[in-house]
């Protein structure tokens, strides 16, 4: 084989090799639009990149008291213990209508309402803090007592998320984890 031939190889297998390497990372974290993720039937992925269009639909219970919320919302094998959303947009574990008590609250909007932005088109990066008190440009929240226990993996200083309005309980938003497919009800406690 000749010099150049011998070159024309070695860049052929590097261009295969980085080819191959991108092909297997897509495959194994998702692309923009959803890919990747946990795998489930018929309901489909979780998490992965992938964000709600809308938030959940009101609870068809309308203003009256709803059940007890699921303690088990790993709805298909592979899915996540926590309030999720399907690639598809089903809202998983938001079961629980407007009477619930454990929802109320004496002062909704206690610190005013959330102004900056909601659902796919606002996507955040949390800048730090914890469950009690979190941030992102400026906005600042806190985790609802009673979904203290679905933020253990979730990571304060680099997650992605996008706040949702909560249909059903006032003072209450929903913020989802893009990268884990999971949310938790938040309440507002103002910005800088």
């Amino acid at each position: 084989m000749s010099k150049y031939q011998t070159s024309f190889m070695k860049i052929f297998a590097l261009a295969s090799l980085a080819m191959a390497t991108a092909s297997f990372t897509l495959a194994q974290h998702g692309d923009e639009h959803g890919g990747g993720g946990q795998h489930g039937g018929g309901g489909g992925k979780v998490g992965g990149g992938f964000v709600p269009a809308h938030g959940p639909a009101p609870h068809p219970s309308g203003g009256h008291q709803a059940p007890a919320p699921q303690d088990h919302h790993a709805d298909q094998q592979g899915h996540p213990e926590a309030p999720h959303v399907h690639n598809n947009g089903q809202w998983v574990g938001h079961d629980q209508g407007r009477g619930a008590a454990n929802f109320h609250l004496d002062h909704p909007f206690e610190h005013g309402r959330f102004t900056g932005g909601f659902g796919r088109g606002h996507v955040w990066h949390l800048g730090g803090g914890g469950p009690s008190r979190f941030w992102f440009n400026g906005f600042y929240f806190s985790v609802a007592d009673f979904d203290l226990g679905y933020v253990n993996d979730w990571l304060w200083n680099g997650d992605q998320i996008s706040i949702y309005a909560d249909p059903d309980h006032p003072g209450y938003y929903l913020a989802y984890n893009v990268r884990l497919g999971t949310y938790v009800h938040v309440l507002y406690l103002g910005n800088q």
